[in-house]
């Protein structure tokens, strides 16, 4: 895979992003995106707590989970789970149809 990094803003905070030239597909970091839509103090728990949970369920979007090596905010490579924007979206549309459900709409 040739692989290109970046860091995109999104709501004024910054997102790891990687190209896949082969793919033609972007990757992005699980642990930025949890922290932009929860607004959670603890992205990195809320990750852990929601990764359980999707392989508990058996959720088609936990097996779509992978790992790259990205550049961390310091400039170190580290290893980051990622999703495709299509992840994100079933995330987004699961995660709104649960809030729908909890406040009874």
């Amino acid at each position: 895979m040739t692989q290109q990094d970046s860091i995109k803003l999104f709501e004024e905070k910054q997102v790891r992003t990687a190209w896949d030239e082969d793919k033609e597909e972007w990757y992005v970091s699980i642990i930025d995106v949890i922290e932009i839509l929860t607004e959670s103090d603890r992205p990195r728990k809320y990750w852990s707590d929601l990764k359980a949970k999707l392989k508990k369920e058996g959720s088609e979007v936990s097996e779509k989970i992978g790992q790259l090596k990205m550049k961390a905010l310091d400039g170190w490579q580290l290893y980051l789970a990622w999703w495709t924007w299509e992840c994100i979206q079933q995330y987004k549309q699961k995660r709104h149809m649960n809030t729908q459900a909890k406040c009874g709409n």
